[in-house]
């Protein structure tokens, strides 16, 4: 609630093993609210929240997290650390490198796979305020995979890139949900440019309510897309990819 206003009413949602979600609406139409909630950093005030099998509520939310990876364009580093040193960071959930402590060869193989699978093997000792936004977005989400989390939450990744930055992000996620089936993921934007090709299901949200969720194909379409955002928008869809413009 804020101001005696419900930020979600009425919202029902199922996420499988596998599946990779789409959230999208307006500005204010709860879309951070409802990844908060996935991620186990707010609990409902009512209704239930089931996370991974667990209730929010009713299990310890530090080990639950555990099981998520978060990204966020915000990421509060201040150091000039490598892009290999930040990757690490995601096995000890801090935001700089604790002192004292080592990681164990299977951990720095990780964090090696995980620098080539999106791209950034050119860049592995590149420090952070070197990096573009596009190579900061993906250094993140290897990141967040350092721990092999179950799912993946992503909040509007592509912000602030340019297109080449953005196309190269979104086949990095695409790439990586190739490579690790079992992953599930929720990706939260306001533009439908930014949907990887692998994206399969979409929840629409507008002011705080579900318009539309489910398979991709069937929520994307012009007369959900205009209704959510109340205008007139056009919806085209080519080589796997989303494209908008006005009606």
């Amino acid at each position: 609630m804020r101001d005696r206003r419900a930020l979600l009413d009425d919202v029902s949602l199922t996420i499988r093993e596998g599946e990779h979600w789409a959230l999208l609406g307006a500005n204010g139409a709860g879309k951070s609210t409802l990844l908060s909630l996935l991620g186990a950093h707010q609990h409902p005030t009512s209704g239930q929240v089931d996370v991974l099998g667990h209730r929010l509520g009713r299990v310890d939310v530090r080990e639950l997290r555990a099981e998520i990876g978060h990204v966020t364009p915000g990421h509060p580093l201040r150091s000039a650390r490598s892009v290999h040193e930040i990757v690490l960071t995601g096995v000890t959930g801090s935001v700089e490198l604790v002192p004292h402590w080592k990681p164990e060869p299977e951990e720095l193989d990780r964090a090696e796979e995980l620098i080539e699978l999106l791209g950034l093997g050119s860049h592995r000792e590149a420090r952070w305020p070197t990096l573009s936004h596009g190579e900061r977005g993906r250094t993140l989400i290897a990141r967040a995979l350092m721990p092999s989390p179950r799912l993946l939450l992503l909040d509007e990744p592509a912000t602030g890139l340019d297109v080449a930055a953005r196309e190269r992000l979104l086949s990095s996620i695409d790439v990586l949900r190739r490579a690790q089936p079992a992953l599930t993921s929720v990706l939260v934007t306001h533009h439908l440019e930014e949907l990887p090709a692998s994206t399969t299901h979409a929840m629409l949200l507008r002011q705080g309510r579900v318009l539309a969720s489910g398979a991709a194909d069937g929520v994307l379409t012009t007369g959900l897309i205009s209704a959510c955002f109340d205008h007139p928008i056009t919806i085209d869809k080519a080589g796997g990819r989303w494209a908008a413009r006005a009606a």
